[in-house]
């Protein structure tokens, strides 16, 4: 064989091998959202601040840690004071004024008994069924759902933990009619009865079955944590899809750090040692037990060789608990943000948030943009690439893609909440409520007694002093957005009991300005 045919043999070669390995780059990339319950923006050795604090010395979380320095940490992310309506916003792109999931959901057709005797409030008919990926369910959102979007386009898609997005006896309530191929403990509650082995993870507690964590049994009786047992069967679950040569969507999202607040005894001890109180302690070593599955997934990632087609989006779902239920003084877990789960304020609803891609984020990287839970929606599906849908439901959600490829977008987008419901228990930003961020001021308006807060998150990321009265105009013109917005999405508002009439829209609390004639 003559030199210019061994050539061109080895040119043909190196070519189908180019071609070969740039049809592997191209494949669809897997996506693992870790989605963690009333995870808080302390509850990390991870600082999302400008400087480290004392929960930051607390926790331990080296895998949080490491998933930062591989990726890009948002430092004012964004979800809902409570964990439905974050859900429905992932779910379905929509905000929680548009799609009216506005409070948790469990049982069907019925309102929260704290908004049905409230002594004040008349609470309007909000969607308590939840999420439905069909027409026709009364008080539901109808929407395409994101799972089925993803399944729809070849992925692999795979439930694990909790669920929380339609009540009992709903299609909402099963993640396999949202588009899931693969269910793991996912039903319509959003909290375990037990998250021990041992206990069952509260099968066969008489009186407590709505609660009972479903399909685990393989692990009943055994000493293991439930944050354990769910990530061992997502592990086994992408196993399929990495067999069936597909690539997957792992959507995991653990029951912890919600109540009950039980100790995960792989790491309880060195807690007490550092001299908690055993409540506290709880709840550290349920924090490090979710981050053990993180380090857990990503180590299989490695271990398969699929890490560098893998996109790892971390996200809570609302702010840290801190009203009832943990040790210490309420209200102050979250600090220096004010407040938390249940509170629009800052310790409610600002999360921790970490996003890796490998070649397409830059390791080690941070950005002050100002992302929210239905943001989500569109970035997964042009991760995913995929495009030209038309779902039933409008978008509210802005793809954060030119943020992770370094751009600092969208700055003066103002961001919505709104919450027209009770939870329950009291304190500083809880209560029914709409509230605007646009820049760096943030705007609270009150349903219950009209009541305004106006605060500059740069100058004053606590919320402690209310500049209301200092800046009548810049209150004036947020209420005037907020309620142009909610007007638009026809949001719901409470009605006073005493009189029957709607609690207006903020901008209904500011005298109308007198036009002047040219005379005067």
């Amino acid at each position: 064989m003559n030199r210019n045919r061994i050539f061109t043999i080895l040119i043909a070669a190196f070519l189908s091998f180019a071609c070969e390995n740039d049809e592997i780059t191209q494949a669809p990339p897997n996506i693992v959202l870790f989605l963690v319950d009333d995870m808080g923006w302390q509850d990390t050795s991870v600082p999302f601040w400008n400087e480290r604090t004392n929960f930051n010395d607390i926790y331990e979380t080296p895998n949080m840690e490491r998933l930062a320095k591989e990726g890009m940490k948002f430092t004012q992310a964004y979800a809902t004071p409570v964990c439905s309506p974050t859900r429905v916003s992932l779910m379905t792109g929509m905000n929680a004024a548009r799609h009216r999931v506005t409070n948790w959901t469990l049982e069907k057709d019925s309102m929260k008994r704290m908004e049905i005797n409230h002594q004040t409030l008349s609470f309007p008919e909000w969607n308590v069924n939840g999420l439905s990926p069909v027409a026709g369910i009364e008080k539901a959102v109808y929407a395409n759902p994101l799972p089925q979007l993803l399944h729809d386009a070849g992925y692999f898609t795979i439930h694990a933990g909790k669920a929380h997005l339609g009540a009992i006896g709903t299609p909402g309530a099963d993640p396999k009619k949202l588009g899931f191929d693969i269910n793991i403990a996912g039903h319509a509650a959003g909290a375990p009865e037990s998250y021990l082995g041992i206990e069952n993870f509260g099968n066969g507690k008489e009186g407590k079955e709505v609660w009972a964590v479903p399909g685990l049994e393989k692990y009943h009786g055994e000493d293991i944590f439930l944050t354990e047992a769910i990530t061992k069967e997502a592990l086994i679950a992408m196993d399929s899809a990495i067999v069936a040569q597909r690539p997957f969507f792992l959507y995991m999202a653990h029951y912890a750090v919600h109540t009950p607040i039980m100790e995960d005894s792989r790491f309880y001890q060195k807690y007490l040692e550092k001299g908690m109180d055993s409540t506290e302690a709880k709840y550290a070593s349920m924090v490090e037990g979710m981050d053990k599955s993180l380090g857990d997934i990503m180590g299989y990632l490695e271990e398969k060789e699929v890490a560098e087609n893998t996109i790892i989006l971390f996200m809570s779902d609302n702010g840290g608990l801190s009203a009832h239920a943990r040790g210490g003084e309420p209200h102050t877990h979250n600090r220096p943000l004010s407040s938390g789960k249940g509170s629009v304020h800052e310790g409610g609803i600002r999360e921790p948030m970490l996003v890796k891609w490998p070649e397409k984020v830059a390791p080690n990287s941070m950005t002050d943009a100002r992302v929210i839970i239905e943001d989500f929606y569109p970035t997964i599906l042009e991760m995913a690439e995929i495009d030209s849908i038309d779902t039933v439901q409008k978008i509210d959600g802005q793809s954060f893609m030119s943020v992770l490829q370094g751009e600092l977008k969208n700055v003066e987008r103002p961001l919505f909440w709104h919450y027209p419901n009770e939870w329950g228990p009291s304190g500083p930003g809880i209560g029914a409520s709409s509230a605007i961020r646009k820049a760096e001021m943030k705007f609270i308006y009150y349903h219950l007694d009209g009541r305004m807060e106006l605060f500059n998150l740069y100058e004053d990321i606590g919320e402690t002093k209310n500049l209301i009265e200092e800046q009548p105009e810049t209150a004036k013109e947020l209420a005037q957005i907020l309620s142009d917005y909610l007007r638009s999405v026809e949001a719901q508002m409470p009605s006073k009991k005493d009189t029957g009439e709607m609690v207006p829209f903020p901008d209904g609390q500011f005298e109308p300005v007198e036009e002047k004639n040219e005379d005067q």
